[in-house]
């Protein structure tokens, strides 16, 4: 858990991996999490920058940060679904 007694935050450092694995990593990633986890990518594949904000809307995670410096490119999703112990 975090601070704010929601679940934890999840780092995906998937510097150096090329098409499709950062995007497959983080669609496992947002499978497994329960909803409102923000998940953190961080990866150098140009074309992560298409997929992943894809992925997003497929899935229905939502995009809060897209950025990118140093040719890292790091985006902040947050996962769909109920968040844990609310009702």
């Amino acid at each position: 858990m975090n601070e704010t007694g929601g679940p934890a935050d999840i780092l995906l450092d998937l510097r150096g991996l090329k098409c499709p694995l950062p995007v497959l990593h983080t669609r496992k990633a947002l499978a497994r999490a329960a909803g409102g986890t923000r998940i953190i990518v961080r990866c150098t594949d140009p074309m992560s920058a298409i997929d992943i904000p894809h992925l997003a809307h497929e899935t229905g995670a939502r995009l809060e940060e897209k950025t990118q410096a140093e040719g890292v490119l790091t985006f902040r999703l947050v996962a769909p679904g109920p968040v844990l112990g609310e009702r």
